[in-house]
């Protein structure tokens, strides 16, 4: 049982990160990165769909995203969706394809989206840290009480190792946060 609490808090604490991680990539660093447009989707004949699931998409450069819709009437649909999402990229479409042009950031641009990643990380060790907090109380419940199917030192020694695997989880995301930071300081 015990080193069944340990997967499952490894499991979710995982998923915790991995989805920091994803949030990461879908901020801008004054560079192309077809990750920055994971969030949009495309009302393909009715059907919210994402705009990967429409066109073929590209980085001709570091500084540009080429869209090429399958069918060309989406041209439009996509250009909507660019302009509604909080992307900043204004698309330029010449009949065939959508080219999006990264501007390089501003000093005071760029410490805003460190300020956002810090704000995203921060939630991510919340929720690590949540994880930890629940898995304790369990393990507690669960050591207590006429039925008590854990003892004292099973106990003392999942929350220990929980202790360790949280602080590696911290340690993973401050490392990520550092290395986003300085990526989207680089000019």
């Amino acid at each position: 049982m015990l080193n069944e609490q340990k997967k499952k808090t490894e499991e979710k604490m995982g998923k915790a990160f991995d989805v920091l991680r994803k949030e990461f990539t879908t901020l801008r660093t004054g560079r192309a990165s077809l990750g920055m447009l994971d969030g949009i989707t495309v009302d393909f004949y009715g059907t919210p769909t994402p705009l990967s699931g429409v066109s073929n998409m590209a980085m001709p450069d570091a500084r540009m995203i080429t869209i090429q819709p399958w069918d060309v009437k989406m041209l439009g649909e996509i250009e909507k969706a660019i302009l509604k999402s909080d992307v900043g990229l204004t698309p330029g479409n010449d009949g065939k394809m959508i080219r999006l042009s990264i501007p390089p950031l501003t000093e005071e641009r760029r410490q805003q989206i460190v300020k956002h990643a810090k704000k995203l990380a921060e939630d991510a060790r919340v929720a690590v840290r949540n994880i930890r907090r629940d898995v304790n109380d369990d393990i507690k419940k669960k050591s207590k009480g006429k039925d008590a199917h854990v003892s004292e030192d099973e106990t003392k020694k999942l929350q220990d190792e929980i202790q360790k695997l949280t602080d590696s989880y911290i340690k993973k995301i401050d490392e990520l946060l550092a290395h986003k930071e300085k990526e989207i300081m680089t000019v």
